[in-house]
């Protein structure tokens, strides 16, 4: 089966100071498809967050880029294998400058926390217990 890949791409108001975020949470950057205007962040095998200078994000729509700190634009949710990543991750955000969403999601089977990012961009982080996803 062919296996589809996720390419997030955010807009950033400090390609350099994301790349280093990122990298700080335990990411490394393919240089390969990284330049001065955009940094790609290997998350996993099949997912990719590029990291776009605004004016670079600008090429690829006509569309007003949204101020992240302001408005909502995207909610992104990275797996965990286990409610200590969660919280490791999370922590590890906030050490490398980004803020901390209060809000703990504990349902028992699943597990979750948020962060944002340097450019206001949501990520959430969660665990769920693999005997609940089996039924």
């Amino acid at each position: 089966m062919y296996q589809q890949m996720i390419f997030v791409n955010l807009a950033t108001n400090d390609v350099a100071a994301s790349r280093k975020f990122f990298t700080e949470l335990g990411y490394p950057i393919n240089p390969q498809f990284s330049t001065d205007d955009c940094s790609c962040v290997v998350i996993s095998d099949t997912i990719i967050a590029m990291l776009l200078s605004k004016q670079r994000y600008a090429d690829f729509t006509k569309k007003e880029i949204a101020d992240s700190t302001k408005t909502s634009e995207v909610l992104i949710c990275l797996s965990a294998e286990s409610r200590e990543k969660v919280d490791e991750l999370v922590e590890k955000a906030v050490a490398a400058g980004g803020t901390a969403n209060d809000d703990v999601q504990d349902q028992g089977f699943m597990y979750g926390r948020s962060f944002e990012d340097l450019d206001g961009h949501s990520w959430e982080v969660a665990w769920m217990d693999p005997a609940a996803v089996q039924g």
